[in-house]
């Protein structure tokens, strides 16, 4: 396994755990749809939350959140659109991303991030 693999991996890990200490239930972790993946889907009360994790050793090359790039969105939308469908969804949702630098380390959450 890469580097940025075990990287990536760790940081889905990571967020993970931050989204149980902030009371979300988690519901899905690397959910798949076709080749499209979400990497965590968790509720928030009664918000459905589609989450993508980018995680980044250090800030060298930028931050993390920066890779989520129109095509990645347009990914992650479609792969939400089959879950919601798959799974009959009619409450409210959102797009989230969790962003983690790991030295030093850093997590931050931005909500409501895309749509």
């Amino acid at each position: 396994m890469g580097k940025n693999k075990e990287i990536g991996i760790k940081g889905e890990s990571i967020a993970l755990e931050y989204l149980l200490g902030k009371g979300y239930t988690v519901l899905e972790k690397n959910y798949t749809f076709r080749r499209l993946e979400i990497d965590l889907i968790a509720k928030s009360g009664d918000i459905l939350v589609f989450v993508e994790v980018k995680t980044r050793r250090t800030k060298d090359f930028g931050y993390p959140d920066e890779a989520v790039d129109a095509r990645k969105i347009d990914h992650i939308l479609d792969c939400a659109d089959h879950y919601l469908f798959q799974n009959q969804w009619q409450g409210d949702i959102r797009f989230d991303i969790i962003s983690i630098i790991m030295e030093p380390f850093s997590i931050e959450h931005i909500e409501d991030a895309f749509y």
